[in-house]
């Protein structure tokens, strides 16, 4: 007994229990055992059923040999028993149909040359049994194929727990994902519908699932039936109207899922190695999927003039949107680019990374600090850019509120090294990074990138009036970058992923929201559409209400808001407030040729004053002096009023 079950426990006893592992010529040998009795069955039908005469004529055993030896052949040809049983897909079943056609028509040829070319009376198989054994074949074959599948699929289902989904699309990536999600039995996902995507497909049927229209009756029938998630691909994705398609979905506390693209589900299907892969990438729509508008994109074919086969410097470059700054650069197949940064860790991250992902592409990990002279200066006597996208910068309005002194070493001195630097090597063209909260600024940090915006703007004036050749300095602004690093959306993340409560400031508080790409897309293009001096900014459509934005990403991890996870009102943070400066007013911007980017008009200052000012706020800076230092902040830019500080005192 003991030796029984130490058997029962070896790889080989469980490799060939286990069906799932059913050899190539188990499958083979199961294949030709069904083309027997189809042929003996065939042969009885002909014989008894239509009493045809099957005298003179090869014994049974010699025909059934015959067709059995053929069908071999065919199968081997078409490979028929190559696939695993679970997955058999209509191709196929395809297969299989057309290698016994062919056996079969062989076999009516071999017939007609004995009958009609006088080599014998009686020719070896009778045409009406070989006519019959096609079909009763097929059927069979088919039949064993569809058990096996629909016991697996049954035994799978039962064994584990299964979510049922509907298909958002009935075109062609719709298809491809409902064909893989039925032909994988390993799959969670069982699709039991599709949403149409227009009412003429409403009450079809494809692929046996019934076609749904999208309204408050779906919504009723899916909660009735326990249907929790609906599945879109990406480029259905792209057409989607948030508020009009997707909202209805969230409001209920339906999960909205996507997949790889399309072409991926297409191969897969032709592939069933690869489609357990694909169905692993199926994961929760992001958050950027749920802007109140269409994604962003850039026309950037202009970028490779500026970029192509030139030496290119990062500032900040391991930042959020440093680092998608340095990708989307290295597409332009520069000749290298300097990743200048202060924080170690992350630029060891980022430097692994790309050489992973650009193999070809030369990058220079530069450990440095704006905000040393030296350190800026060595850099470029040693490299010479000829482009210079600067994002190094302090950002975070609370701490900046906190130690107004280090906003200005970070992102006045740390701009005035790096775009003073530009001008001496001869830099072709100088991208600095800003932000809407430099608009009519209400703390500190928003104050330090406008005086930034003032000394780069000026500096260019400057020389301008000198040397027509010189530095072209562009400055972008934009509003909040979604996912970015110390961003509301990875905080809110991991507020619901503890359990809550989200945390917001304030119901009624409002931004403006852009993508990572999209971001660092504005910058590049940008430099193509300078003529030098220009501030631009970003149409970014409507503002997004940061309540109904944690409310939206808590429905999106499958809870509720209020009933699951809570959200909890904080009040403004120092230097916060409501509603940033809109960034699109007709009578505030100029536009361009590319009809998302505009032109702030803004004051135009006088260099020298403009450095003297800044010099004096350095030196307050360096020697720590707080209210000195924001006081003279306000002095250079009067529109600078703080909300929710301790310096509005200065404001009186």
């Amino acid at each position: 007994m003991k030796r029984t079950k130490d058997i029962f426990k070896t790889d080989m006893f469980s490799h060939w229990i286990n069906i799932s592992y059913l050899p190539r010529w188990g499958v083979l040998l199961l294949d030709l055992l069904i083309v027997l009795i189809a042929f003996v069955v065939s042969y009885l039908i002909g014989s008894g059923l239509l009493n045809y005469d099957l005298s003179s004529r090869l014994p049974l055993w010699q025909q059934a040999m015959s067709v059995v030896g053929l069908q071999a052949l065919s199968f081997w040809a078409f490979h028929t028993y190559s696939g695993i049983l679970r997955y058999s897909t209509f191709v196929d079943t395809i297969k299989v149909a057309l290698s016994v056609c062919i056996a079969g028509f062989i076999l009516l040829i071999v017939n007609i040359i004995f009958k009609y070319g006088a080599m014998s009376p009686n020719p070896p198989f009778l045409s009406s049994v070989l006519v019959i054994y096609i079909f009763v074949a097929i059927t069979l074959l088919f039949g064993w194929r569809v058990t096996i599948k629909t016991t697996f699929e049954h035994i799978s289902h039962r064994s584990k727990e299964v979510e049922k989904v509907l298909i958002y699309g009935t075109k062609s990536a719709g298809l491809s994902i409902a064909k893989m999600l039925q032909s994988n039995m390993e799959s969670k996902y069982r699709p039991v519908g599709f949403i149409a995507d227009k009412n003429d497909d409403v009450h079809h049927s494809l692929l046996t699932l019934k076609v749904y229209e999208i309204n408050q009756d779906l919504i009723d029938l899916m909660k009735k039936n326990r249907i929790k998630y609906v599945i879109i691909s990406p480029l259905k994705m792209k057409e989607i109207n948030p508020l009009r398609d997707l909202k209805l979905f969230i409001d209920n506390n339906i999960q909205i899922l996507t997949t790889p693209y399309f072409t991926d589900f297409e191969t897969a299907n032709n592939n069933n190695n690869n489609t357990e892969k694909l169905i692993g990438r199926i994961e929760s729509i992001k958050v950027e999927d749920l802007l109140e508008r269409p994604v962003i994109e850039m026309d950037t074919e202009n970028v490779g003039t500026i970029l192509k086969g030139k030496t290119v410097m990062v500032t900040g470059a391991a930042g959020s949107i440093g680092s998608e700054i340095v990708r989307q650069v290295a597409a332009f197949k520069p000749q290298s680019i300097i990743l200048f940064e202060m924080a170690e860790s992350p630029l060891h991250d980022l430097t692994v990374d790309l050489r992973k992902e650009f193999p070809n592409q030369q990058f220079v990990p530069v450990i440095a600090d704006v905000r040393n002279l030296d350190m800026v200066e060595e850099v470029f006597e040693e490299y010479h850019p000829h482009v210079v996208f600067h994002a190094a910068a302090y950002k975070h309005v609370p701490l900046m509120e906190d130690f107004p002194p280090q906003a200005i070493l970070a992102n006045v001195l740390g701009s005035k090294n790096v775009a003073d630097m530009a001008i001496k090597y001869k830099a072709k063209r100088f991208v600095m990074v800003s932000t809407d909260k430099a608009v009519n600024p209400t703390n500190v940090m928003g104050a330090s990138k406008r005086i930034a915006e003032i000394y780069v703007q000026s500096l260019f004036l400057k020389e301008a009036k000198e040397n027509t050749n010189c530095t072209k300095f562009i400055t972008t602004r934009f509003g909040n970058v979604l996912g970015s690093n110390g961003s509301v959306v990875p905080y809110f993340k991991k507020q619901i992923a503890a359990g809550g409560p989200v945390t917001v400031t304030h119901p009624d508080i409002i931004r403006y929201f852009m993508t990572i790409p999209e971001a660092s897309c504005l910058v590049l293009e940008a430099a193509t559409l300078s003529n030098g001096g220009e501030i631009f900014c970003f149409d970014m459509g409507q503002p997004v209400k940061i309540a109904d934005l944690a409310k939206n990403m808590i429905r999106l991890a499958g809870f509720e808001p209020g009933k699951d996870i809570e959200i909890t009102y904080t009040g403004l943070r120092p230097g916060e407030k409501l509603y940033e400066e809109l960034l699109n007013q007709k009578e505030t911007t100029i536009p361009t040729k590319h009809k998302k980017i505009l032109v702030a008009k803004v004051r135009e200052y006088d260099y020298q004053e403009v450095a003297e000012q800044i010099e004096l706020l350095i030196k307050l800076a360096k020697d720590g002096k707080v209210f000195p230092t924001v006081k003279l902040m306000k002095q250079i830019v009067p529109e600078f009023k703080s909300k929710n500080s301790v310096y509005e005192e200065l404001d009186a």
